[in-house]
């Protein structure tokens, strides 16, 4: 390099000349990329193409939850605030009924392979608030009386699904009334639900007739009746307003009443 700076000064070129020109041609050098420089800038330009296509379904993945979510809450928010109490007291319900199905199929007693499966302190916690319940009140009023007894049909009433599938398949939305459906007369009963219900009546008429019985004839009491409906009126009277009249029907078998 120093031979040739020396050289081009003998023949008469400014050395300021010459050194300007070698760095213009480096500079040169250094402004051309290499092949290594390139496939480099294209790594890192892929890189952040891939990066953004990420990015891109990550966001497109998000709306989408995003509005299926909304959906079902929509869905939930319609729905009767004890929707999943019912739906999971259903579910048991179907399970124990395929349990008891299995059982039957291979001849065992549900009763006691559910037993077989209740810890001993289950058992005892169970145990614990049976005790604690007493669900045989006594007589109270009517009103309570009345309460027990449809409490008690109500908990042999057994729900048949197959039924309830084909009438949901037959009305559709209209199987679940609303403030606006007219369902007066729309409802035909099946034999069997009539038949059922006439069963239960007479079972209801037959358990009555074993809770009465015969009470003993008194001779001597007094006969202020013309005939038995009657006589059981008055039992009836006297024995919720006796004491409020006692004194007046006194009086009037005296003959002192005013």
């Amino acid at each position: 390099m120093a031979a040739s700076v020396s050289a081009l000064s003998s023949l008469g070129v400014p050395e300021d000349d010459v050194g300007s020109e070698e760095e213009e041609e480096e500079e040169e050098e250094a402004a051309e990329p290499g092949p290594a420089a390139a496939a480099a800038a294209q790594q890192r330009r892929e890189e952040r193409l891939r990066r953004f296509r990420e990015l891109h379904m990550k966001r497109y993945e998000a709306c989408k939850l995003n509005s299926q979510e909304v959906v079902e809450e929509d869905k939930r928010l319609k729905l009767p605030p004890n929707w999943e109490a019912k739906k999971a007291r259903l579910e048991w319900e179907l399970q124990v009924q395929e349990k008891k199905k299995e059982c039957a199929a291979r001849g065992e007693d549900y009763e006691r392979v559910k037993l077989l499966e209740i810890s001993a302190e289950d058992a005892e916690r169970w145990e614990r608030k049976k005790k604690k319940k007493n669900p045989d009140l006594g007589f109270s009023d009517f009103a309570a009386a009345q309460l027990r007894q449809y409490q008690r049909l109500t908990r042999q009433i057994k729900p048949d699904l197959e039924h309830y599938e084909k009438l949901k398949e037959q009305y559709g939305e209209a199987l679940y009334p609303t403030s606006d459906s007219l369902l007066h007369g729309t409802h035909v009963p099946t034999k069997d639900g009539v038949d059922r219900m006439v069963a239960d009546l007479e079972k209801q008429i037959e358990k009555r007739e074993k809770y009465s019985r015969r009470r003993p004839y008194n001779d001597d009491a007094d006969i202020d009746y013309i005939n038995e409906r009657n006589a059981k009126f008055n039992q009836k009277a006297e024995r919720f307003y006796g004491k409020y009249t006692a004194e007046i029907k006194q009086n009037l078998e005296r003959g002192t009443a005013v």
